[in-house]
């Protein structure tokens, strides 16, 4: 048998795999999408997870849940990909009892590999959400909740909320606006922000920076590893750390505020009758304030200790490496 014909018969067999130009076979792809409408009545408990693909809730009709998945598989056949679209096209994810509808789980694990399906779904106000995607996007709004997102790999988004939110994400940014009620928000990698929170905040982010704009009483709690924070409207107590980055923060110290950053500038805010105990140090930089204080112990260039307008709540401030305003 001649050399020609052992590398024509390669090539044969090469393009019936569907060989890439690399030598690797491709996935063939199929798409399409179901559509499902559930009547409920009263609250409504939604549970939904996706491994991969973005989810959407926003408001609809007091009385359905109106379901849209759009579907993308991949295998090495087409005929494989055509048939597992098949079967979730006529029998998609989705269980119902009552006003409790599940979205996602399924018990046959090994049928959703190389299987995305992004949600659209149109829920009543009165809805509690639970949701989880392994990598994808989250966006939900105008819910009353409570509302608990997380993501692998994703950006996380909910507004006009009525209730708590906690979300999370291991790589990509949170934005929590309109929310009425405590957040709590974690990020592997990405940045926070958080703005009209009526209530309690505790966000940390291993690298990114952390926004927060509180229009209600509660506990602030604030860390970022790498990444600088501004916090406002702060009605209660602060702990706000930050391993490298400035912080700023701005509000009225009801409640105790501890404020620490390794390395950055640190800059407060208080109303002009603020009335706190200060404990401010920096080991490289300077302390300005631009409050009266009386002078309980040691007071110079890098470190004040004192009380202000007869004191009252402690006020710590600690930076490594930068300039300390009390303003």
């Amino acid at each position: 048998m001649s050399r020609h014909f052992w590398i024509s018969a390669f090539a044969i067999v090469g393009l019936s795999l569907g060989l890439t130009t690399q030598g690797t076979p491709a996935l063939a792809a199929a798409e399409g999408s179901f559509h499902r409408s559930l009547s409920v009545n009263g609250h409504v408990d939604l549970d939904i997870t996706s491994g991969s693909g973005s989810i959407t809730i926003r408001p609809g009709a007091v009385d359905k849940v109106e379901i849209t998945g759009n579907i993308r598989v991949s295998d090495w056949f087409d005929s494989g990909a055509q048939e597992k679209l098949r079967r979730l096209e006529n029998n998609p994810p989705v269980q119902q009892s009552g006003n409790s509808i599940r979205i996602g789980h399924m018990r046959e694990f090994s049928f959703f590999r190389n299987v995305s399906i992004s949600y659209d779904i149109a829920v009543p106000p009165d809805t509690e959400l639970k949701s989880h995607t392994g990598s994808g996007s989250q966006t939900v709004d105008g819910v009353r909740g409570p509302v608990d997102c997380d993501a692998g790999a994703g950006s996380v988004r909910a507004t006009n909320i009525g209730n708590t939110v906690h979300a999370e994400t291991g790589s990509g940014d949170i934005v929590l606006e309109h929310i009425k009620g405590n957040v709590r928000a974690h990020v592997g990698s990405g940045s926070i922000r958080a703005e009209d929170v009526s209530g309690g905040f505790e966000g940390n982010t291993g690298s990114g920076r952390i926004s927060l704009a509180q229009s209600a009483p509660g506990a602030v709690r604030a860390e970022t590893g790498s990444g600088g924070m501004e916090l406002r409207g702060v009605r209660g107590s602060l702990e706000a750390r930050a391993g490298s980055g400035g912080i700023s923060a701005e509000g009225q110290p009801s409640g105790g505020w501890m404020v620490h950053s390794g390395s950055g500038p640190i800059k407060l805010r208080f109303p002009n009758d603020a009335a706190f105990d200060l404990n401010a140090r920096t080991s490289s930089g300077s302390i300005s304030v631009d409050h009266p204080v009386t002078v309980q112990g040691q007071i110079g260039r890098k470190e004040i200790r004192g009380r202000v307008r007869g004191g009252g709540v402690p006020v710590d401030v600690q930076t490594g490496s930068g300039n300390i305003q009390i303003l």
